[in-house]
């Protein structure tokens, strides 16, 4: 299977999409009960690459954890009012072993998966968890000194960093997993990337888990970058991630790496061998509501931006039609989804559900579905497998006043696709709460001498214009707050000059 240049991920919630299965079925539900008709469906709209999060095996102590926390219990309260104690599963990002969880079906179930959606062309996205382990995985009893130790003093100083574990009737104190800025996870147990025996085992789990899928989505992937696993821990260690890449990528040369990243680390991850990375700033500046900030991320170079994945939800963020209100969440759309990089959708996002589900539950509430949002991605994911969308040239275009003192213009972000066969599409977006005019320089050199036609893909919009207009001035527009246009750009009318008829030899 090759690859688009800019394909479309979708990701479901293992447990949770099996837990609904479930209560359709009225018995357990594994890997085999997802059926071929969903798996139809995530084709037919579109997809290449489906992220199963949550597959691997976790084990009680986690569950215990997720059992324990008051504000996680909180939480689960209010998500689900009738919540129960069975709903707690346990993060999925505790992981006890790499192997497909017993529940679901185990390894088998995920292989006869994988293998149904490479019939329909579709590609099979798994998670791999860097940083750090659940409490009772193996490695705890049988290798601990792959894991972060702690002293006696620094368990007194950072309880919320720090456990006692008791190990062949010996006491150990170790590190929870962390992020540097934030009090470590209860659940889990910090990996020592400074132990070199540790990098080359973990190397071997990671090619075990690349030889079950098409790719991974490596939580929290910055975390062990040296200079930041040096910063939180103290302890120096060797790079990672480009040995890694790079010997997954020989032994698997299609294979996907993306990166939930932060900090800005986005451009360093790619460098290391990561095929994506999350674009969460394109995402905190869509959320902020303002053009400018969007148009100059837009800037950057391709070479980054094709290496971006874009988004408006996935289970770490709240749900989009709880953050931003219609009008927006459809500009944020246009913009993010009909950009370079990999477009990535979360289940239930096209249904407009607003509840976001905590890791640790195995069940969601039932959400009507919003019709008007519903509507609205029915017209935007057909645009997502034109060719032009999925293969084409991008260029972000320059947009001007439409006449002195009008400041309006800044709100617009516009920008072009051509495709192989001339195909064109214009996009702009009025990113503002206020009505905006501006003219959009188009990048097309061959517009003089013709008339063209642009019709709108998402609504019933078509203008004709002048080329030798549209070359000299732009494209005018004058569009209400938030409002935008996916334009199929064509010449209609071919201008011919009038000439004098030439005097034909012997004539008079």
């Amino acid at each position: 299977m090759t690859r688009p240049r800019y394909p479309s991920l979708y990701q479901i919630n293992t447990r949770v999409r099996l837990s609904e299965l479930a209560a359709e079925l009225g018995r357990p539900a594994t890997l085999d009960d997802i059926s071929d008709r969903e798996l139809d469906y995530l084709k037919r709209t579109g997809f290449d690459l489906v992220w199963f999060l949550g597959v691997w095996q976790t084990g009680p102590a986690g569950r215990k954890v997720s059992l324990s926390n008051p504000e996680w219990l909180a939480e689960y309260h209010r998500v689900l009012p009738d919540f129960r104690e069975s709903d707690v599963s346990g993060s999925c990002f505790a992981i006890q072993q790499y192997r497909v969880h017993t529940d679901f079906g185990g390894d088998a179930a995920l292989d006869r998966l994988r293998e149904r959606l490479r019939q329909r062309g579709l590609r099979l996205v798994l998670d791999f968890v860097p940083n750090h382990t659940a409490p009772d995985h193996p490695w705890v009893t049988e290798h601990p000194e792959y894991y972060v130790p702690g002293t006696a003093a620094q368990l007194a100083a950072q309880p919320q960093n720090y456990t006692r574990i008791r190990i062949d009737g010996h006491e150990r104190i170790l590190a929870y997993g962390r992020d540097p800025y934030f009090p470590g996870w209860p659940d889990t147990l910090q990996l020592n990337y400074g132990n070199s025996d540790f990098q080359e085992a973990w190397l071997q789990q990671l090619a075990g888990v690349a030889a079950r899928c098409d790719g991974v989505r490596c939580d929290m992937a910055m975390l062990v970058l040296p200079e930041i696993f040096e910063r939180t821990w103290g302890i120096k260690a060797a790079p990672f991630w480009p040995r890694a890449t790079k010997a997954i990528h020989a032994a698997f040369p299609e294979f996907i790496f993306l990166a939930e990243v932060y900090w800005d680390l986005e451009w360093t991850l790619q460098q290391n061998g990561f095929d994506y990375t999350y674009d969460k700033r394109l995402y905190d500046r869509l959320r902020e509501g303002h053009a400018r900030p969007v148009r100059e991320h837009l800037l950057a170079g391709l070479d980054y931006q094709d290496k971006l994945a874009r988004f408006l939800e996935n289970h770490d963020e709240p749900r989009a039609a709880a953050t931003f209100p219609f009008d927006m969440h459809r500009a944020a759309a246009i913009i993010t989804f009909l950009t370079p990089g990999l477009r990535f959708f979360h289940e239930g996002q096209f249904e407009g559900k607003q509840v976001k589900i905590p890791m640790h539950l195995g069940r969601g509430p039932r959400e009507p579905v919003d019709e008007k949002i519903e509507q609205f991605y029915s017209l935007l994911l057909p645009r997502l497998k034109e060719t032009v969308f999925r293969e084409g040239d991008w260029r972000l275009l320059d947009c001007h006043p439409a006449w002195a003192g009008n400041g309006s213009w800044e709100a617009f972000i516009a920008f072009a696709w051509t495709g192989r066969n001339s195909e064109r599409r214009l996009v702009v977006v009025n990113y503002s709460e206020h009505q905006s005019q501006c003219y959009v320089s188009l990048p097309w050199p061959d517009l003089e001498k013709k008339t063209w036609r642009l019709s709108d893909e998402t609504s019933p919009v078509i203008y004709d214009r002048d080329g030798q207009d549209l070359s000299s001035h732009g494209l005018y527009l004058d569009i209400g707050p938030w409002a935008y246009h996916v334009f199929d750009v064509e010449a209609v009318v071919e201008r011919f000059e009038e000439v004098e008829a030439p005097v034909l030899a012997g004539r008079r």
